[in-house]
């Protein structure tokens, strides 16, 4: 099996750290560097132009094929009303100095996007070939960075998820470990549907992704969907978190969106379909209520 070296930018944030973790932990990672936004801005040309030089150096070096996962964004959704400036620069900027300088280096480039692309009022399974059409600024601007990237790096690949959570950062599950302890009842949306997704298993998928491009058999499809199997509600994750607590389910009661406004747009419907990945020889991550006993099993939210 052919080496990898690896650099994932962002890899102080919630995906990055597990990836890391696992890159460490691989036999065929020979080399792996994950910058944190304090030491790898993305959106700093220089920056960027010397951080994947010396990977692609490290790599010739070391007689291993090197790879870029883009694993940093601006997260959060709400704020980036306001703060459209920003988020551009972050999740649309930043992939394009990626993007172009990975394909002078002939570096591939594995960059991580969002379910925030659709519009939300879909009845099935998004494809990667559906139509787009982001209802908030956060979602324009990570659809604006994935077209960079496919314009800009022949040997770039999109990789959609949704409804992220692990061990690290901010994120719903955590909020509903903390709101257990905090509160005797709590109202959860029940009308917006998605796929949770446990940030190991999706950074064990860009791990085999990774191994694919590195030795030139990466998928001809260049827009992917990575999440755990199956759809619920924020209703049906939360109790799903009280579950795994031991705590009284019926302490969550449903909500509507209305309920419960926020100053970004969320998708009514955004749940992504795996065939593409499947399709492409890829292994489909588990079913989400398997991944998330999984993620508390081992310790991830101890």
């Amino acid at each position: 099996m052919t080496g990898l070296a690896l650099l994932v930018a962002g890899g102080r944030g919630q995906l990055g750290r597990d990836l890391a973790v696992l890159a460490d932990a691989a036999p065929e990672v020979g080399f792996a560097h994950a910058p944190g936004s304090g030491e790898l801005d993305v959106t700093d040309r220089e920056a960027v132009a010397d951080a994947v030089a010396v990977l692609a150096a490290a790599a010739r070096d070391a007689g291993l094929r090197p790879v870029v996962v883009n694993a940093s964004a601006y997260t959060a959704v709400d704020a980036a009303e306001s703060d459209v400036e920003r988020a551009f620069q972050v999740n649309s900027d930043g992939p394009r100095l990626l993007a172009t300088t990975c394909a002078a280096q002939g570096v591939p480039l594995l960059h991580v996007s969002t379910d925030y692309v659709f519009p939300g009022d879909g009845d099935r399974p998004y494809e990667p070939e559906d139509p787009t059409g982001p209802q908030s600024v956060y979602g324009r601007s990570k659809l604006a960075g994935e077209r960079e990237v496919l314009r800009g790096c022949e040997r770039g690949w999109v990789v959609r998820t949704a409804w992220v959570y692990g061990a690290h950062g901010a994120n719903f599950v955590k909020t509903m470990c903390r709101l257990e302890r905090e509160r005797e009842t709590l109202a959860v949306v029940d009308d917006q549907r998605g796929t949770p997704t446990w940030s190991a298993d999706l950074a064990a998928g860009l791990l085999e992704l990774a191994r694919a491009v590195a030795v030139g058999r990466g998928p001809a499809a260049r827009v992917l969907h990575c999440t755990n199997a199956g759809d619920t509600t924020w209703f049906g994750l939360a109790r799903a978190v009280f579950e795994e607590l031991g705590a009284d389910v019926t302490r969550v009661r449903p909500c509507t969106t209305a309920d419960f406004p926020r100053t970004a747009p969320r998708p009514a419907y955004s749940v992504l379909s795996g065939a593409a990945w499947r399709d492409a020889g890829l292994t489909p991550l588990r079913p989400w209520r398997e991944a998330l006993t999984a993620a508390f099993a081992a310790g991830a939210f101890a």
